[in-house]
Formats: structure tokens, sequence, C-alpha cells
């Protein structure tokens, strides 16, 4: 009821302003208060330095209303919101539907993105599709005091470092604190379980699709990377065994913040709130890539919040000039020393003034210049619910990891051949 309360709402708010007369350029935006805030202080710039009269349209904190609400809007073909913010793992599936306008013709700069960011995330089809305004990518935190501690002088660079490490600090922790574990991450039957999963992966030399769309998933280094993460719960008992049932962002976060771990896999939102003067771990935590099985790379998947036109903004000239003023170096800038986030822009991350009251940040740059999207198809949400119920009964000792990800390769494979027959 809450949801067709909103889509009620929606429907009624941009009917109003596709019937008020002359077009108003509006903008999509959702967030908690005081990112809401900031948004309306953006817009009223904005105008004052254009001229060009903007109307935010508000949506909730909650993730998958905001999409719904994008979606109702995009499919219904209306005018209006010109400019949305959208969430990478949805930019697929906009842009098959062919609800984004291309932005080649626009004559817009891409080299102060990241590159890997614009090629893998914001183009379909070899059309420029959005910008990213915010990005993020899987970190591993560390107590550095507890790693000098047991005479360790740097973070991991390979997964077996890292068990190795886990080990050792959790067997001697637990001398004085029983709940104390090596190493936390999000393994829920939830997205967040593929991330951790496509880092893994990747991490391995494999990954969930090949370069034209194929699924990869049961290949053998899925199939060991898989065995490695089983290995962290049931074999070595570094990650608690509620795992595969609890552990997304907040309960891994509060659990590190706790001081019940000496490793966690999270994004770098994580990082101002154990870093908070009330944190119990404040001042003694690092960041680091995560690690990679031998002979391959680190990998991060890439998230964030990007910026898109609608195919049917009736405002289109204006729209991508309020979509390259919000990436702009100074409004990024200003949104990073207010708001935290982590910038779109790469040119960003050699900012003085950045790095003075944000130096985090410069361990943050390598790491997104190797972020891995997930998959860029339209039907990559049916993907990842195949891969979570898969994924995660492996986790729970249900099912091997070799005949998991068989099931899971299985049924990608029968979705991808639905999709291509339905065209």
């Amino acid at each position: 009821m809450k949801l067709s309360a909103l889509f009620l709402s929606l429907l009624i708010s941009l009917t109003s302003l596709h019937c008020s007369g002359d077009p108003v350029l509006t903008f999509m935006a959702g967030g908690a208060p005081n990112e809401i805030a900031y948004w309306e202080s953006v817009v009223e710039t904005f105008e004052e330095e254009t001229g060009i009269a903007v109307r935010l349209i508000r949506q909730t904190t909650d993730t998958d209303q905001r999409k719904q609400s994008i979606i109702l809007a995009l499919r219904g073909r209306r005018s209006d919101p010109d400019v949305m913010l959208v969430d990478v793992a949805w930019i697929g599936q906009l842009a098959a539907s062919g609800w984004l306008m291309p932005l080649n013709d626009y004559n817009i700069d891409t080299q102060p993105f990241f590159s890997p960011v614009i090629s893998l995330a914001n183009t379909y089809e070899e059309s420029l599709i959005g910008l990213p305004l915010y990005v993020d990518g899987g970190l591993l935190y560390y107590r550095k005091d507890l790693l000098e501690k047991y005479g360790y002088d740097s973070p991991p660079q390979t997964w077996e470092q890292l068990l190795e490490m886990a080990k050792t600090v959790q067997n001697g922790e637990r001398e004085h604190n029983s709940d104390f574990w090596g190493y936390v991450w999000q393994g829920a039957q939830y997205e967040g379980l593929i991330c951790n999963a496509l880092e893994t992966f990747v991490s391995a030399g494999g990954g969930i699709l090949d370069s034209h769309g194929n699924s990869i998933t049961s290949t053998e280094e899925n199939v060991k990377a898989l065995e490695f993460m089983i290995s962290l719960i049931h074999e070595h008992a570094v990650s608690p065994p509620n795992t595969f049932t609890d552990m997304k962002e907040e309960e891994v976060r509060m659990t590190f913040q706790a001081g019940n771990t000496l490793f966690q896999r999270n994004w770098p939102y994580a990082w101002g709130l154990h870093n908070a003067k009330d944190s119990e771990i404040k001042g003694k935590v690092a960041i680091a890539p995560l690690p990679s099985f031998p002979e391959h790379q680190s990998a991060a998947t890439l998230g964030g919040w990007h910026a898109v036109v609608s195919a049917y903004s009736d405002m289109p000239e204006e729209a991508v000039q309020f979509l390259q003023y919000i990436t702009s170096y100074d409004v990024q800038k200003d949104m990073t020393l207010n708001l935290g986030w982590n910038p779109g822009r790469s040119d960003l991350y050699e900012n003085e003034t950045i790095q003075s009251s944000a130096p985090h940040l410069v361990e943050l740059k390598p790491v997104f210049e190797g972020a891995v999207p997930r998959p860029v198809v339209p039907y990559y949400s049916e993907i990842s619910q195949i891969l979570q119920k898969q994924i995660n009964a492996a986790l729970a000792g249900q099912v091997s990891a070799a005949q998991a990800l068989e099931n899971a390769d299985k049924g990608i494979v029968n979705l991808i051949t639905t999709h291509e027959n339905a065209q």
C-alpha cells in the first residue's frame, strides 16, 4: 500500500508538472534529509548562475522505491523528470529499454572521470549515457594496531595471507574476547553477496559474464573462489557462522566497529563512522585494496550513483547543461567536502584541500581505477537473483561450490536465451 501511495503521489506530481504550461527542468534525486537539503542548495545556485529554473523531485531513501519511481516515469514516456540519479546497477536495464538519452552529440569531456567507469558503466552500445557523480568500491578495512601487535607490517595482498593473519590474530584475541573474528563480510542472500562474490571471482581470474555477454559462472576459477569463501566459515572458522544468514553492510560494520574483528569488507561509507568521535576504534583503522589469488589482480565491485538524462526530456539542452554542472569540478569538490562523497572525477583526488580534509581518498583512487561493474545488461536483476540463491546455499553448506555454480550457470544461460528470443 505504501508503494502504491508513492506511485500515485509521483504520478500526480509528474502530471501537474507536465500540465502546468511551459516546460520546467526537473531533477529527481533521493537520499537522507541532509542530502536532499544539499541538492536544494545546488539547484538554487544553478538557477542563479544560469537563469534556468529547476524543480527538484524528491525521492525516498529506499533504493528499491527510488528505482521503481524512475521506471514508472520512464515507462510512461513522461517528459519529467529530465535528469535523474541512478544506481550503477540499473544503468543496463534503463539503457537497453531505450529510456536514456545518448550524450555523444554534446561534446562532453570525459577525460577528468575514471576511464574504466566511463567505458564499463556509462557507455552502452558505444553511446555515452551518463556521468558518474559518486563512485564506490569494495574495500578491505583492517585494524592496524592489531596487525602491528602480532608482528605484521602491512595488510594482506593475497587471500591466503589474509587467512593466515586472521587465524593468528583471532586465536590471540580470543584469549580475552570470545566474540572476536578474523574476517567479516556480506554473505546474506541479497545484492551485497553478489558484490562480494564478484570481487572474489575476478580476483581468481573468473567473473559472471564474458565480454560477449556469455555466462562464465561455472568456471574452475569461480569454483576455487567460492570454495575459499565457504572455507572461511566452515573449515577455518575465521568468519562467523551467521555470515550467510545475517551479515549485510551494517551488521558487518557494527561488528568491526565494536572491536570484534581484524578484517572487514565494506564500502567507503564506513570510514567516517569508524573514525567518528564515539567510535571505539577511532584512529586504529586503515584501508587497503581487497586481496587477490596469486598471479591475479585485486578487484572491487563498482558502486555509486550516476547522472543520466531521460530520453523523453522536453528540455534536453538544459538537461545536459544541468548534468554537466552537477558533475563539474567545483560542484563535485563541494559535495566531497560537505557530504563526504567519493567524487566521480578522478582529477579531484589530487586536490590539496580534499587530500587535507579526507586523506583516505588518496588510497581509494587506485581502488576505483580498477573497479569492476556488475554485468551491464537489462536482465541483471534476474542474474543477481539466480546467483544469490545458489551462492548463499553453498555458503550454508546445502550444496557444493561446483554444484551451486553449475545450477546458476544453467539458470543464467536459460535467461540469456529467453531474452535473445524475445528480441
